[in-house]
This record gives structure tokens, C-alpha cells and sequence, in this order.
């Protein structure tokens, strides 16, 4: 399966100069901890709740004013729509990060949960399941003993 059939499309964004207190709004809003960064398009960082706090709020940046720019991670990990789903979880595992932007030629194009890659996998499960139990077994059929 490729990351592209599982991505969430245009997902949720701010530009650098979004404050920290706009981000933090809309993270609450979309129920999410790290929201993807973009300039005209391009993927230019990440930044998570704990950017906002840590690197933020700690260092005691004003939330009102302070830009997503200084406290975002530039160059985050990211994924191409055609690569596998195995490989995206592996990056993910590797990096312990829940949401992974998809990139194709340098521009934002979708992004990809650790929930999306678990329903689908419970699903391939469960299909394999339903699939071994209704195809015949082979050999003679099992007695209760009683």
C-alpha cells in the first residue's frame, strides 16, 4: 500500500510568521500536537506543541507576538506519496513521530498519522482473517471430543 492511499490531503498549515498563540489555537482546534510549516506552498518546518512550550514559552517568548519561525524544526523528516506505508512507519518508529508530511517536489501535498497506518493494518488483518476462515481447510474436518 503506498502512503499516498492513507494520506489526509491538504492538511491543516500555518506560514512562519503565524504567532505561537495562533498556532497553539488551531493545534486545539484540529486536535493535533505538530502542524506542518509552509512558504508558498513548500514545506520550510514543523512545529510541535512542545516547540511552542519549550522553546517558547520556557525561554519566555510572548505567545502573542512571538513567530512559529523561531521555534519550528526546520528540515523535519518526510515522506514521498509513492514510497510504501512499511516504509513510512519504519521512519516514524525510528524517529518516534506520530505525523509525517508528505512532500512531492518539494511542495506539501498530504501527510500521514500513525492512526491511519494502524486502522489499515487492522483492516489488512482482518481481511486476511476473514479470508483464512472461509476458505475450506484442507484435510478431514476435526470432532469435538466430549
Amino acid at each position: 500500500m503506498k502512503v499516498r492511499e492513507l494520506m489526509t490531503k491538504q492538511p491543516t498549515t500555518v506560514e512562519p510568521d503565524a504567532t505561537l498563540g495562533e498556532v497553539a489555537t488551531l493545534m486545539n482546534q484540529e486536535d493535533c500536537g505538530s502542524i506542518p510549516v509552509v512558504e508558498s506552498g513548500r514545506l520550510v518546518g514543523i512545529v510541535t506543541d512542545r516547540d511552542i512550550v519549550v522553546r517558547g514559552i520556557a525561554a519566555g517568548m510572548d505567545p502573542k507576538t512571538q513567530r512559529v519561525s523561531k521555534v519550528m524544526s526546520a528540515g523535519p523528516v518526510t515522506v514521498g506519496p509513492d514510497e510504501d506505508v512499511v516504509d513510512a512507519e519504519k521512519k516514524m518508529a525510528d524517529r518516534q513521530i506520530r505525523r509525517l508530511p508528505v512532500v512531492e517536489g518539494g511542495k506539501l501535498i498530504g501527510l500521514i498519522v500513525t492512526a491511519q497506518i494502524a486502522r489499515a493494518g487492522n483492516e489488512r488483518k482482518t481481511g486476511e482473517t476473514l479470508k483464512e476462515i472461509s476458505e475450506p481447510s484442507s484435510g478431514r474436518a476435526s470432532h469435538a471430543r466430549g
